[in-house]
């Protein structure tokens, strides 16, 4: 499928390339497993976050490994010798095809949807990384391949699985804050100013592999291995690297889908790296019985005003790191990765937390590991986090777009201008398809 398509036709074909493969796939993919028969999973990335996650799966048969540079692949290669290695996912999908029942994608951004999308097609389970894809209408491609193919999927969303997030999901659908109008997410943390500096590549990195279906372009000294994300065509700066990390709770709680509009503040826009700091918002309808949400993202330093003002019961200022801030008609509550604190505190001196109802996680990789072999749904599958990454580079969008957006999701369209259609979708380089 080529990406000079229309967005529906885009979508169209990669529907009509999923069903290509049910035949080959299904038989072999949907073998009944016993929950103590080990998972083949082959591997793409081996460095970093990848080696994170192939750490948390070394309980099960690990078959191959891809990795575009020879020297990550190598030392990977020690520590599991009977695998096969391979510098192209491309050739290590199809050379595995029949020893393998699930794929591990752990890539830089602009290479997730094109090899996990790879893996769905071909009737395999499929754990990839955050964000779930580069571009809009790739998380959308990748959601319907998982649903048409019925296979287990799960983001690398590995906070998700946190006792303290179930319980703060527990506490907001409970009703102890009220109707919940309004949310904030802010990290500090901040990826920018990337700037193509032309020099060689390490004799050890398959520069052409890397760049994937990104623009051909000279090796840069300031992207590989580790600043990638500071540049537009492979990552999407600090909100694509974090915000489905901590909007993932928001989602969670107040049960949201897609935005109906969305717009960004931020340093000017630079073609080629994303800016120190920005400021993202959007605006998701009532859900059932809930009320419309407005919803705010502040990354680079930036965080909302209103946390200025918040006091605990002695008076003094609230302290708090990173984290989310619910707004209810009874009340607030502040959250992080580790814990949450309800305001104003005098009026929940005497709050009780609800019983839990959500079961603990068994972990992360594990909950997506044993639906794989005996079926059932994992908690960050790609119909939830699909939804969840959209709108995360629905902000990324709006901010280099510089308007605001009124967002149709069913049809993947901006209706209010054509500013945003350049970065909804990319288009892929020759030879790369997804």
């Amino acid at each position: 499928m080529s990406l000079h398509s229309t967005r529906r036709q885009f979508l169209q074909t990669s529907a009509s390339a999923a069903a290509a493969w049910w035949v080959a796939g299904r038989a072999l993919a949907e073998d009944s497993k016993s929950p103590n028969e080990k998972l083949n999973i082959a591997v793409v990335g081996t460095t970093n976050q990848a080696a994170y996650n192939i750490g948390n799966i070394t309980n099960q048969n690990l078959v191959a490994f891809a990795d575009v540079d020879s020297n990550n692949l190598h030392a990977t290669a020690q520590k599991f010798p009977h695998a096969k290695t391979y510098a192209d996912f491309r050739k290590m999908l199809d050379a595995e095809a029949k020893n393998i029942d699930a794929v591990l994608v752990a890539t830089p951004d602009h290479i997730h949807a094109p090899a996990t999308a790879m893996a769905l097609r071909m009737g395999k389970h499929a754990y990839c990384e955050k964000p779930l894809s580069h571009s809009v209408t790739e998380s959308r491609v990748l959601a319907r391949l998982a649903k048409e193919n019925k296979r287990v999927t799960q983001l690398g969303t590995q906070i998700h699985a946190t006792s303290n997030y179930r319980r703060c999901v527990e506490i907001i659908q409970s009703g102890a804050i009220g109707n919940v109008t309004e949310a904030h997410c802010w990290v500090g943390k901040g990826w920018s100013d990337g700037r193509f500096m032309t020099a060689e590549a390490p004799s050890s990195l398959n520069w052409d592999l890397w760049l994937g279906p990104a623009p051909q372009r000279p090796f840069s000294s300031g992207v590989h291995p580790a600043n990638w994300r500071k540049f537009w065509d492979y990552g999407s700066g600090t909100l694509g690297d974090m915000g489905c990390h901590y909007i993932d709770l928001v989602f969670w709680a107040l049960d949201l889908k897609y935005p109906t509009a969305a717009w960004a503040e931020g340093p000017p826009v630079h073609e080629v790296g994303a800016p120190a700091w920005c400021t993202a918002h959007w605006e998701f309808p009532a859900r059932g019985g809930k009320p419309p949400v407005k919803l705010h993202w502040y990354d680079g330093g930036k965080r909302p005003e209103v946390l200025s003002t918040l006091k605990r019961k002695d008076g003094s200022p609230v302290q708090w790191g990173d984290g989310h801030l619910f707004v209810g008609d009874k009340g607030m509550m502040l959250s992080s990765y580790g814990g949450y604190l309800l305001l104003p505190e005098e009026k929940f001196v005497d709050f009780k937390k609800p019983e839990p109802t959500i079961p603990d996680s068994i972990g992360h990789h594990a909950e997506w590991v044993k639906a794989c072999k005996e079926g059932g749904k994992t908690t960050c599958n790609f119909d939830y986090s699909g939804a969840l990454t959209e709108t995360v580079l629905l902000g990324t969008v709006a901010y280099r777009a510089g308007e605001r957006l009124e967002w149709d999701a069913e049809n993947l369209k901006v209706k209010n201008t054509t500013k945003a259609d350049a970065f909804l979708q990319r288009e892929y380089r020759k030879g790369w398809t997804l």
